[in-house]
């Protein structure tokens, strides 16, 4: 059984994963369907080209995103999720809206306990 509650259980990791920010920006970004690099690079606004290729090999490496290469030239590289990583879509957007209603709020009890 998996328990992310047990010290050595590798659920940690994932959710150490799935939990990353460029994780979930990926994720949402590739929702749509299959992307190049530059394009999600493009629609990630502040990710770094290192981020961005550790993040989409470690998903690769996961099983949550399929790389594709095409043989023609120059080469094209499309990036897009699997049956898997469509499961996390709904979660994540869950969060991406939580994130965007409660922000007023977290701002303004960061403000007040930053005048203490």
């Amino acid at each position: 059984m998996w328990d992310p509650y047990v010290k050595d259980c590798p659920t940690r990791a994932l959710l150490d994963r799935i939990g990353d920010k460029w994780t979930v920006l990926v994720v949402g970004t590739l929702a749509g369907g299959p992307l190049r690099f530059s394009e999600i690079a493009r629609r990630v606004d502040g990710v770094s080209q290192k981020m961005l290729t550790q993040t989409l090999r470690a998903l690769e490496a996961d099983g949550l995103v399929v790389r594709t290469q095409y043989p023609q030239i120059p080469p094209r590289v499309e990036y897009e999720l699997t049956a898997v990583g469509h499961t996390l879509r709904d979660p994540l957007r869950a969060l991406e809206e939580w994130a965007k209603e409660y922000m007023p709020q977290v701002l303004e009890h960061r403000e007040a306990v930053a005048v203490r």
